[in-house]
């Protein structure tokens, strides 16, 4: 039997395996629970299926610290996920009695600090250039065209394409999103993540398609970062401003400039329970 528990850092739905569990099948195991018609159910809810699994390993030093490995549902494993980051901070916390956690991931270590509910995450540095993203060209691409989209590619620990439009929410995510995420210019795909300035100053709603979910999803941190970053470098605002990132799931608060560029929000614990690592079933129940 494997010890399992259920996250949502804004939405953003992950299932959380610790350090006892034994699974010879990371893959098999993530596409089986991940999956939104037959995967894990909500006790108390009709949600089935998570938008990743995090394999988690604590190591008690000074700070704390623990590796995240954070597979898809595709079975596809990224080496940064803002909002997995987030969970796993706020997990560990839960699990050592510290609000301060440092998560290892293959983008590199990022410090985290929880608050309650609340947990942020300090960033690695982002990057335009081709070949940190990375690109099929020698020049970054800034407000280019791409099937007749204007976008911006960054990284923030995983590619990004960035679309400023009118309104996120006229906008057909599921149809234009897939030719820029299988686009040539990215050879390892992109997520591709569509904003517009709110009526407040600050602020700007978001729409994110993720590479490996293959869908949209409530919520995606590294694409909230990717679009601060993306409205400092077309000159929509200043470096250092904080900025309110509104994706379907909630609020995320991104501070960029000078040393540091953070990720908070909240996180929200749904549920534990046990399961048969070798069962295709993962129901749950109340």
């Amino acid at each position: 039997m494997v010890r399992i528990s259920k996250w949502n850092g804004t939405g953003n739905e992950f299932v959380i395996v610790g350090d006892a569990a034994d699974i010879e099948d990371r893959v098999a195991f993530t596409k089986a629970i991940c999956d939104r018609a037959s995967g894990l159910a909500h006790p108390k809810t009709d949600v089935q299926g998570a938008d990743g699994v995090l394999f988690l390993s604590v190591n008690q030093g000074t700070p704390p610290r623990v590796e995240m490995q954070h597979v898809q549902p595709d079975g596809s494993m990224p080496d940064m996920c803002g909002n997995g980051v987030r969970c796993a901070a706020k997990w560990a916390s839960t699990e050592l009695d510290t609000r301060t956690i440092v998560v290892d991931t293959g983008a590199g270590p990022h410090p985290a600090e929880v608050n309650g509910h609340s947990v942020e995450v300090r960033m690695q540095e982002l990057s335009f250039a081709p070949s940190d993203i990375p690109l099929r060209t020698a020049n970054p691409l800034i407000a280019e065209a791409i099937n007749g989209v204007s976008v911006t590619a960054v990284t923030t620990g995983v590619p990004h394409a960035v679309a400023f439009v009118e309104d996120v929410h006229a906008v057909d995510l599921s149809a234009i999103a897939p030719p820029i995420r299988y686009a040539d210019v990215f050879p390892e795909g992109a997520n591709v993540t569509i904003a517009h300035e709110g009526p407040d100053n600050n602020r700007y709603c978001q729409r994110t398609f993720e590479r490996g979910v293959e869908g949209e999803t409530a919520a995606c941190g590294t694409g909230a970062i990717a679009i601060a970053a993306a409205a400092i470098k077309t000159g929509r605002t200043q470096a250092g401003t904080e900025l309110t990132i509104a994706p379907p799931g909630g609020e995320l608060t991104v501070q960029t400039g000078g040393e540091r560029t953070t990720l908070t929000g909240p996180v929200k614990h749904e549920f534990d329970t046990t399961l048969d690592s070798d069962s295709s079933e993962f129901a749950v129940s109340p």
